[in-house]
């Protein structure tokens, strides 16, 4: 299959037509404490984050899940509530969305065994539906 590319110089940056601008772009998977949703999308706002697709989801990792009394019986619940957080964020913007969401999920000073997860992953490429823009245009 013959796949044609065509690039562009724009602005003194090389992009693709199919891409859009050439600036990296980067998928952020937060999992956090549901209650501590509230304080992060504040912290995120004030670094100017303001796009965020927000799931409920359970899961468990070193708290291995919690004891609780059901019918006055005691019974293991595996899986906690969380929350996860996906954010596509241009290369600029990955460190302040970090430290956003550490600064805000965060339990305390030190931090507390289920406080959650970041995930940095690449971002192939983000279509804008209404306009088609792509790239990190699009975000």
């Amino acid at each position: 299959m013959l796949f044609k590319l065509i690039i562009f110089w724009l602005n003194g940056r090389l992009s693709t037509a199919h891409r859009g601008s050439s600036r990296n772009m980067k998928l952020i998977i937060a999992i956090i404490q549901p209650s501590k949703l509230e304080s992060v999308k504040e912290a995120l706002t004030d670094v100017e984050v303001v796009r965020l697709t927000v799931m409920d989801c359970q899961g468990f990792g070193r708290q291995k899940g919690q004891t609780e009394f059901y019918r006055g019986r005691e019974i293991a619940v595996n899986l906690l509530r969380k929350v996860q957080l996906q954010i596509g964020v241009n290369d600029e913007f990955v460190e302040p969305t970090i430290n956003a969401i550490i600064n805000a999920a965060k339990t305390g000073d030190e931090g507390e065994i289920g406080d959650g997860k970041i995930f940095v992953i690449p971002l192939e490429d983000c279509v804008r539906i209404r306009t088609g823009e792509r790239g990190g245009d699009a975000i």
